[in-house]
Protein backbone atom coordinates (compact mmCIF):
# COMPACT_ATOMS: atom_id res chain seq x y z
CA UNK A 1 0.00 0.00 0.00
CA UNK A 2 1.06 3.68 -0.56
CA UNK A 3 -0.11 5.34 3.05
CA UNK A 4 1.28 8.75 2.06
CA UNK A 5 2.51 11.24 -0.46
CA UNK A 6 4.99 13.72 0.87
CA UNK A 7 2.52 16.93 1.90
CA UNK A 8 3.15 20.25 1.90
CA UNK A 9 6.53 21.18 3.18
CA UNK A 10 7.93 24.09 5.82
CA UNK A 11 10.99 26.28 4.21
CA UNK A 12 13.94 23.46 5.30
CA UNK A 13 16.51 25.19 6.58
CA UNK A 14 20.69 24.39 7.22
CA UNK A 15 20.74 23.62 10.86
CA UNK A 16 23.98 24.81 11.11
CA UNK A 17 24.01 28.09 9.29
CA UNK A 18 19.86 28.96 9.17
CA UNK A 19 20.27 29.53 5.54
CA UNK A 20 17.65 28.14 3.16
CA UNK A 21 18.25 24.55 1.85
CA UNK A 22 18.38 25.51 -1.41
CA UNK A 23 20.91 28.21 -0.66
CA UNK A 24 22.67 26.31 1.43
CA UNK A 25 22.64 23.17 -1.15
CA UNK A 26 24.26 26.00 -4.21
CA UNK A 27 27.07 26.73 -1.40
CA UNK A 28 27.73 23.02 -1.25
CA UNK A 29 27.78 22.47 -4.94
CA UNK A 30 29.89 24.83 -5.41
CA UNK A 31 32.60 23.05 -2.91
CA UNK A 32 31.98 19.62 -4.04
CA UNK A 33 32.63 21.16 -7.58
CA UNK A 34 35.95 21.39 -6.41
CA UNK A 35 36.21 18.00 -4.45
CA UNK A 36 35.41 16.01 -7.09
CA UNK A 37 37.64 17.75 -9.55
CA UNK A 38 40.34 17.47 -7.17
CA UNK A 39 39.15 13.59 -6.94
CA UNK A 40 37.91 13.51 -3.17
CA UNK A 41 34.50 12.26 -1.94
CA UNK A 42 31.10 14.63 -2.48
CA UNK A 43 28.25 14.59 -2.29
CA UNK A 44 26.41 14.34 -5.70
CA UNK A 45 22.40 15.02 -4.51
CA UNK A 46 20.22 15.49 -1.69
CA UNK A 47 17.21 14.93 -1.10
CA UNK A 48 14.58 15.30 2.06
CA UNK A 49 11.81 14.18 3.63
CA UNK A 50 8.48 16.37 3.39
CA UNK A 51 6.06 16.37 6.48
CA UNK A 52 3.49 13.57 7.09
CA UNK A 53 1.91 13.84 10.55
CA UNK A 54 2.53 11.10 12.25
CA UNK A 55 -0.85 10.22 13.24
CA UNK A 56 -1.88 10.12 10.25
CA UNK A 57 0.75 7.73 8.74
CA UNK A 58 0.56 5.46 11.72
CA UNK A 59 -3.26 5.23 11.46
CA UNK A 60 -3.03 4.68 7.71
CA UNK A 61 -1.31 1.59 8.04
CA UNK A 62 -3.21 -0.04 11.85
CA UNK A 63 -5.98 2.36 12.27
CA UNK A 64 -6.76 3.83 15.93
CA UNK A 65 -3.10 3.19 17.08
CA UNK A 66 -2.60 6.73 17.41
CA UNK A 67 -4.87 8.64 19.19
CA UNK A 68 -2.56 12.12 19.55
CA UNK A 69 0.77 12.46 17.62
CA UNK A 70 1.45 15.96 19.52
CA UNK A 71 2.43 17.27 16.16
CA UNK A 72 5.06 15.01 15.26
CA UNK A 73 5.72 13.98 11.77
CA UNK A 74 7.01 11.16 10.34
CA UNK A 75 10.81 10.53 10.96
CA UNK A 76 13.30 8.47 12.16
CA UNK A 77 13.29 6.07 8.76
CA UNK A 78 16.97 6.84 8.53
CA UNK A 79 18.02 4.15 11.30
CA UNK A 80 18.52 1.85 8.22
CA UNK A 81 18.39 1.64 4.53
CA UNK A 82 18.96 -1.09 2.02
CA UNK A 83 18.17 -1.28 -1.88
CA UNK A 84 14.78 -2.06 -3.18
CA UNK A 85 15.65 -2.95 -6.43
CA UNK A 86 14.87 -0.16 -8.53
CA UNK A 87 17.24 2.61 -9.20
CA UNK A 88 16.71 5.40 -6.43
CA UNK A 89 14.30 3.04 -4.42
CA UNK A 90 14.81 1.81 -0.59
CA UNK A 91 13.55 -0.16 2.08
CA UNK A 92 13.85 1.88 5.08
CA UNK A 93 13.09 1.01 8.95
CA UNK A 94 12.22 3.61 11.78
CA UNK A 95 13.26 2.88 15.39
CA UNK A 96 11.08 2.59 18.31
CA UNK A 97 9.72 5.90 17.67
CA UNK A 98 9.48 9.44 19.37
CA UNK A 99 11.34 9.24 22.72
CA UNK A 100 13.44 11.69 24.69
CA UNK A 101 14.88 12.35 27.87
CA UNK A 102 13.50 14.04 31.28
CA UNK A 103 15.98 14.79 34.43
CA UNK A 104 13.47 13.95 37.44
CA UNK A 105 14.85 14.47 40.89
CA UNK A 106 18.36 14.34 38.93
CA UNK A 107 17.58 10.94 37.22
CA UNK A 108 17.05 10.65 33.65
CA UNK A 109 13.46 9.28 32.83
CA UNK A 110 12.75 7.56 29.21
CA UNK A 111 9.70 9.73 27.27
CA UNK A 112 7.59 8.20 24.96
CA UNK A 113 5.33 10.84 23.47
CA UNK A 114 3.35 8.76 21.27
CA UNK A 115 3.20 5.26 22.61
CA UNK A 116 1.27 3.68 20.60
CA UNK A 117 3.22 4.24 17.36
CA UNK A 118 4.49 1.18 16.04
CA UNK A 119 7.55 0.69 13.99
CA UNK A 120 7.46 0.53 10.65
CA UNK A 121 9.42 -0.81 7.41
CA UNK A 122 8.96 2.06 5.32
CA UNK A 123 9.72 1.75 1.15
CA UNK A 124 10.56 5.43 -0.59
CA UNK A 125 11.82 6.92 -3.86
CA UNK A 126 14.49 9.58 -4.39
CA UNK A 127 12.55 12.02 -6.68
CA UNK A 128 14.17 15.16 -8.05
CA UNK A 129 15.26 17.02 -3.95
CA UNK A 130 12.39 14.80 -2.30
CA UNK A 131 11.99 12.08 -0.39
CA UNK A 132 8.51 10.00 -1.48
CA UNK A 133 7.01 7.29 0.64
CA UNK A 134 5.75 4.83 -1.56
CA UNK A 135 4.57 1.92 0.51
CA UNK A 136 4.71 0.84 4.32
CA UNK A 137 4.37 -1.97 6.28
CA UNK A 138 3.45 -2.11 9.68
CA UNK A 139 5.41 -4.38 12.67
CA UNK A 140 3.12 -6.73 13.83
CA UNK A 141 2.78 -9.50 16.35
CA UNK A 142 1.01 -12.69 15.25
CA UNK A 143 -2.37 -11.64 15.97
CA UNK A 144 -1.72 -8.73 14.18
CA UNK A 145 -1.34 -6.44 16.49
CA UNK A 146 1.12 -3.57 17.11
CA UNK A 147 4.41 -4.17 18.71
CA UNK A 148 5.22 -0.79 19.62
CA UNK A 149 8.06 0.90 20.75
CA UNK A 150 7.93 0.30 24.29
CA UNK A 151 10.28 -1.07 26.76
CA UNK A 152 10.76 -4.68 27.24
CA UNK A 153 11.43 -5.68 30.53
CA UNK A 154 11.06 -3.87 33.97
CA UNK A 155 14.90 -3.85 35.41
CA UNK A 156 16.58 -4.28 32.48
CA UNK A 157 15.18 -1.52 30.10
CA UNK A 158 14.38 1.85 31.05
CA UNK A 159 11.08 2.40 32.25
CA UNK A 160 8.57 4.00 30.00
CA UNK A 161 6.90 7.25 30.79
CA UNK A 162 4.80 9.59 29.39
CA UNK A 163 5.99 12.92 26.94
CA UNK A 164 6.57 14.93 30.28
CA UNK A 165 8.38 12.19 32.48
CA UNK A 166 5.56 12.09 34.91
CA UNK A 167 3.40 9.24 33.89
CA UNK A 168 4.49 5.63 34.25
CA UNK A 169 3.39 3.59 30.85
CA UNK A 170 3.55 -0.41 30.81
CA UNK A 171 6.44 -2.56 29.42
CA UNK A 172 5.53 -4.26 26.63
CA UNK A 173 7.43 -7.59 25.78
CA UNK A 174 6.60 -6.96 22.24
CA UNK A 175 7.91 -3.88 21.73
CA UNK A 176 10.62 -3.06 19.36
CA UNK A 177 13.22 -0.83 18.56
CA UNK A 178 14.14 -1.32 15.12
CA UNK A 179 17.56 -0.35 13.56
CA UNK A 180 19.16 -2.37 10.74
CA UNK A 181 17.28 -3.86 8.05
CA UNK A 182 17.80 -5.82 5.04
CA UNK A 183 15.47 -7.96 2.77
CA UNK A 184 16.43 -11.29 1.83
CA UNK A 185 15.46 -12.83 -1.66
CA UNK A 186 12.51 -14.65 -0.09
CA UNK A 187 11.02 -11.83 0.29
CA UNK A 188 11.10 -11.28 3.90
CA UNK A 189 12.60 -8.79 5.73
CA UNK A 190 15.40 -9.10 8.57
CA UNK A 191 15.78 -6.89 11.43
CA UNK A 192 18.10 -5.89 14.72
CA UNK A 193 16.94 -4.37 17.52
CA UNK A 194 18.53 -2.79 20.87
CA UNK A 195 16.87 -4.13 23.75
CA UNK A 196 17.44 -7.76 23.45
CA UNK A 197 19.42 -7.25 21.26
CA UNK A 198 17.62 -9.26 19.04
CA UNK A 199 18.00 -10.39 15.60
CA UNK A 200 14.08 -10.20 13.91
CA UNK A 201 12.63 -12.55 11.07
CA UNK A 202 9.79 -10.64 9.71
CA UNK A 203 7.30 -11.35 6.83
CA UNK A 204 6.52 -10.00 3.35
CA UNK A 205 3.90 -8.31 5.48
CA UNK A 206 5.38 -6.83 8.43
CA UNK A 207 4.58 -9.55 10.62
CA UNK A 208 7.12 -11.10 13.60
CA UNK A 209 8.26 -14.72 12.34
CA UNK A 210 10.71 -15.29 15.26
CA UNK A 211 12.81 -13.26 17.83
CA UNK A 212 16.16 -14.71 18.18
CA UNK A 213 17.71 -13.70 21.15
CA UNK A 214 20.70 -14.06 23.69
CA UNK A 215 20.47 -17.15 26.11
CA UNK A 216 19.18 -16.36 29.54
CA UNK A 217 17.14 -13.43 28.68
CA UNK A 218 13.60 -14.75 29.48
CA UNK A 219 11.48 -12.54 27.28
CA UNK A 220 8.43 -13.52 28.35
CA UNK A 221 4.55 -12.75 27.08
CA UNK A 222 5.18 -12.08 23.70
CA UNK A 223 2.68 -12.88 20.43
CA UNK A 224 5.24 -13.87 18.30
CA UNK A 225 7.99 -16.79 18.83
CA UNK A 226 10.89 -15.94 20.67
CA UNK A 227 13.80 -17.98 20.43
CA UNK A 228 17.03 -18.02 22.80
CA UNK A 229 19.77 -18.52 20.09
CA UNK A 230 22.34 -15.75 20.82
CA UNK A 231 25.58 -15.89 23.16
CA UNK A 232 24.61 -15.55 26.62
CA UNK A 233 27.87 -12.55 26.85
CA UNK A 234 25.34 -10.21 25.02
CA UNK A 235 22.84 -10.13 27.84
CA UNK A 236 25.88 -7.58 28.80
CA UNK A 237 24.57 -4.91 26.43
CA UNK A 238 24.99 -1.33 27.37
CA UNK A 239 20.76 0.35 27.49
CA UNK A 240 19.83 1.27 24.21
CA UNK A 241 23.37 0.20 22.99
CA UNK A 242 22.15 -3.41 21.57
CA UNK A 243 22.65 -4.31 17.61
CA UNK A 244 22.00 -1.00 15.62
CA UNK A 245 24.39 -2.57 12.39
CA UNK A 246 23.35 -5.46 9.86
CA UNK A 247 24.73 -6.85 6.75
CA UNK A 248 22.65 -9.66 4.23
CA UNK A 249 26.60 -11.16 2.49
CA UNK A 250 26.16 -12.62 -0.92
CA UNK A 251 25.71 -16.04 0.52
CA UNK A 252 22.81 -15.27 3.03
CA UNK A 253 24.34 -15.27 6.13
CA UNK A 254 23.90 -11.89 8.09
CA UNK A 255 26.42 -9.58 10.36
CA UNK A 256 25.32 -7.40 12.95
CA UNK A 257 27.23 -4.78 14.77
CA UNK A 258 27.03 -4.37 18.35
CA UNK A 259 26.48 -0.40 18.64
CA UNK A 260 28.71 -0.52 21.48
CA UNK A 261 31.20 -2.35 23.61
CA UNK A 262 29.81 -4.58 26.37
CA UNK A 263 29.14 -3.20 30.03
CA UNK A 264 31.93 -6.36 30.92
CA UNK A 265 32.68 -6.70 33.83
CA UNK A 266 30.85 -3.30 34.58
CA UNK A 267 29.46 -0.03 32.87
CA UNK A 268 32.69 2.15 33.48
CA UNK A 269 34.62 -0.68 31.66
CA UNK A 270 32.45 -0.52 29.07
CA UNK A 271 32.26 3.06 28.64
CA UNK A 272 36.18 3.15 28.55
CA UNK A 273 36.45 0.45 26.11
CA UNK A 274 37.18 0.65 22.15
CA UNK A 275 36.16 -2.85 21.89
CA UNK A 276 32.99 -4.24 20.63
CA UNK A 277 31.70 -7.54 18.37
CA UNK A 278 30.22 -8.32 15.35
CA UNK A 279 28.17 -11.60 15.06
CA UNK A 280 27.73 -13.82 11.75
CA UNK A 281 24.79 -15.74 11.62
CA UNK A 282 23.30 -18.52 9.19
CA UNK A 283 19.45 -17.77 8.71
CA UNK A 284 19.90 -21.72 7.21
CA UNK A 285 21.05 -23.19 10.65
CA UNK A 286 19.44 -20.54 12.38
CA UNK A 287 22.26 -20.01 14.92
CA UNK A 288 25.16 -17.91 15.39
CA UNK A 289 28.22 -19.17 13.52
CA UNK A 290 30.79 -17.17 14.17
CA UNK A 291 31.88 -14.16 16.14
CA UNK A 292 34.31 -11.36 15.70
CA UNK A 293 36.47 -8.80 17.98
CA UNK A 294 35.98 -5.32 16.31
CA UNK A 295 38.20 -2.37 17.80
CA UNK A 296 37.27 1.30 17.17
CA UNK A 297 39.52 3.93 16.70
CA UNK A 298 40.38 6.62 19.34
CA UNK A 299 37.45 8.70 19.74
CA UNK A 300 39.34 12.09 19.21
CA UNK A 301 40.14 10.49 15.58
CA UNK A 302 36.50 9.48 14.95
CA UNK A 303 35.37 12.90 16.31
CA UNK A 304 38.35 15.70 16.90
CA UNK A 305 35.58 17.62 19.00
CA UNK A 306 34.89 14.92 21.10
CA UNK A 307 36.65 12.97 24.05
CA UNK A 308 34.22 10.78 25.60
CA UNK A 309 34.97 7.38 24.36
CA UNK A 310 31.22 5.91 25.24
CA UNK A 311 30.04 8.49 22.30
CA UNK A 312 31.42 6.12 20.01
CA UNK A 313 28.98 3.40 18.35
CA UNK A 314 28.39 1.60 15.20
CA UNK A 315 25.60 2.62 13.35
CA UNK A 316 25.61 0.76 10.24
CA UNK A 317 27.31 -2.00 8.46
CA UNK A 318 27.25 -2.74 4.65
CA UNK A 319 27.70 -5.80 3.12
CA UNK A 320 30.66 -4.95 -0.54
CA UNK A 321 31.06 -8.52 -2.21
CA UNK A 322 32.75 -11.47 -0.50
CA UNK A 323 33.06 -11.26 2.73
CA UNK A 324 33.78 -7.74 3.05
CA UNK A 325 31.87 -5.25 4.84
CA UNK A 326 32.17 -1.55 5.01
CA UNK A 327 31.54 -0.43 9.18
CA UNK A 328 30.29 2.77 9.64
CA UNK A 329 32.14 4.31 13.58
CA UNK A 330 30.52 7.64 14.44
CA UNK A 331 29.79 9.45 17.18
CA UNK A 332 26.66 12.12 16.96
CA UNK A 333 28.74 14.75 15.24
CA UNK A 334 31.36 13.01 12.94
CA UNK A 335 31.49 9.65 11.20
CA UNK A 336 34.29 7.63 9.88
CA UNK A 337 33.42 4.60 7.06
CA UNK A 338 36.12 1.58 7.07
CA UNK A 339 36.25 -1.78 5.38
CA UNK A 340 37.08 -5.04 6.86
CA UNK A 341 37.58 -8.40 5.53
CA UNK A 342 35.62 -11.65 7.84
CA UNK A 343 38.60 -13.97 8.50
CA UNK A 344 37.82 -17.53 9.40
CA UNK A 345 40.87 -17.49 11.62
CA UNK A 346 39.22 -14.15 13.88
CA UNK A 347 36.34 -16.23 14.56
CA UNK A 348 35.95 -15.98 18.60
CA UNK A 349 33.21 -17.44 19.21
CA UNK A 350 32.56 -20.00 22.32
CA UNK A 351 35.75 -19.03 23.83
CA UNK A 352 36.62 -17.56 26.60
CA UNK A 353 35.48 -14.06 25.93
CA UNK A 354 31.73 -15.74 25.38
CA UNK A 355 32.17 -16.07 28.99
CA UNK A 356 31.14 -13.22 31.49
CA UNK A 357 33.25 -14.12 34.30
CA UNK A 358 36.99 -14.16 32.05
CA UNK A 359 38.93 -11.16 33.82
CA UNK A 360 40.21 -9.36 32.02
CA UNK A 361 37.34 -8.97 29.88
CA UNK A 362 37.39 -8.52 25.96
CA UNK A 363 35.99 -5.37 26.65
CA UNK A 364 39.04 -4.22 29.04
CA UNK A 365 41.40 -5.11 27.02
CA UNK A 366 43.85 -2.03 25.75
CA UNK A 367 45.31 -4.06 23.03
CA UNK A 368 43.75 -7.28 22.33
CA UNK A 369 46.25 -8.60 19.88
CA UNK A 370 48.71 -8.94 22.48
CA UNK A 371 46.47 -10.96 24.29
CA UNK A 372 45.93 -13.16 21.80
CA UNK A 373 42.63 -12.03 20.53
CA UNK A 374 42.48 -11.40 16.74
CA UNK A 375 40.89 -8.39 15.63
CA UNK A 376 39.91 -7.68 12.12
CA UNK A 377 42.14 -5.58 10.26
CA UNK A 378 40.27 -2.41 8.31
CA UNK A 379 41.23 -0.09 6.17
CA UNK A 380 39.75 3.90 6.38
CA UNK A 381 37.93 4.44 3.14
CA UNK A 382 36.45 7.94 4.19
CA UNK A 383 36.00 10.43 6.85
CA UNK A 384 32.62 11.62 6.43
CA UNK A 385 33.04 14.77 8.67
CA UNK A 386 35.75 16.27 5.72
CA UNK A 387 32.40 15.58 2.99
CA UNK A 388 30.26 18.73 2.82
CA UNK A 389 27.12 18.83 3.06
CA UNK A 390 26.38 15.62 4.38
CA UNK A 391 24.09 15.48 7.39
CA UNK A 392 25.00 15.05 11.33
CA UNK A 393 23.84 11.13 12.70
CA UNK A 394 24.33 9.16 9.92
CA UNK A 395 22.60 5.49 10.71
CA UNK A 396 21.82 4.29 7.24
CA UNK A 397 24.28 3.68 4.88
CA UNK A 398 23.38 1.55 1.30
CA UNK A 399 25.72 0.74 -1.31
CA UNK A 400 24.58 2.16 -4.75
CA UNK A 401 27.54 1.05 -7.20
CA UNK A 402 31.17 0.87 -7.18
CA UNK A 403 31.76 4.22 -6.32
CA UNK A 404 28.37 5.30 -4.83
CA UNK A 405 26.98 5.01 -1.86
CA UNK A 406 23.38 6.44 -0.24
CA UNK A 407 23.92 7.59 3.19
CA UNK A 408 20.30 8.29 5.37
CA UNK A 409 20.59 10.17 8.55
CA UNK A 410 17.61 9.86 11.63
CA UNK A 411 16.08 12.84 12.67
CA UNK A 412 14.51 11.85 15.88
CA UNK A 413 11.05 12.79 14.88
CA UNK A 414 12.37 16.49 15.07
CA UNK A 415 12.85 15.91 18.77
CA UNK A 416 14.84 16.98 21.31
CA UNK A 417 15.79 16.27 25.32
CA UNK A 418 14.69 18.31 28.31
CA UNK A 419 11.61 19.56 29.53
CA UNK A 420 11.83 21.88 26.03
CA UNK A 421 10.92 19.79 23.70
CA UNK A 422 7.37 20.41 24.06
CA UNK A 423 5.05 23.59 24.10
CA UNK A 424 2.33 24.28 27.06
CA UNK A 425 0.04 22.67 25.10
CA UNK A 426 2.30 19.15 24.74
CA UNK A 427 2.78 19.81 20.99
CA UNK A 428 6.41 19.29 19.47
CA UNK A 429 8.80 22.19 19.52
CA UNK A 430 10.34 20.50 16.23
CA UNK A 431 14.20 20.66 16.39
CA UNK A 432 13.80 21.57 12.53
CA UNK A 433 16.16 18.35 11.64
CA UNK A 434 15.52 17.22 8.67
CA UNK A 435 14.61 13.92 7.42
CA UNK A 436 17.63 13.61 4.30
CA UNK A 437 19.17 11.55 1.94
CA UNK A 438 22.44 12.12 0.25
CA UNK A 439 24.59 10.43 -2.67
CA UNK A 440 28.31 10.62 -2.02
CA UNK A 441 31.02 9.72 -5.03
CA UNK A 442 34.01 7.97 -3.49
CA UNK A 443 37.18 8.53 -5.87
CA UNK A 444 38.87 5.00 -5.53
CA UNK A 445 34.97 2.89 -5.60
CA UNK A 446 34.91 -0.27 -3.45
Amino acid sequence: MSPHATGSRRVHRSVATGLPLALAAALVAAGTADASSSGAAHVTRTAVLGDIPLGTFSNTLLPGTVDNDRGIDLGGIGSDIYPAGRKGEYWTVTDRGPNGQIKVDGKKRRTFPVPGFDPAIVKIRVSGDSIKVIDALPITTSSGKAVTGLSDQAGRDEAPYSYDAKTPLSYNPNGLDTEGIVRAADGTFWLVDEYGPSLVHVSARGQVLTRYVPKGLNLTGTDYPVVEALPSVLLHRKINRGFEGLALLPGGDLVMALQSPLSLPDGDAGDASLNTRLLRFSPRKKAVTAEYAYRFDPVNVVDPSEDDTSELKISSIVAVGGDRLLVEERTDKAARLELVKLDRRSNILGGAYDDDTTSPSLEQLDDPAAAGVPVLDKRLVVDLNTVAGVPLKIEGIARVDHDTLALINDNDFGMTDGTGAFDAQGRLVDSGIETTLVYVRLPKGL
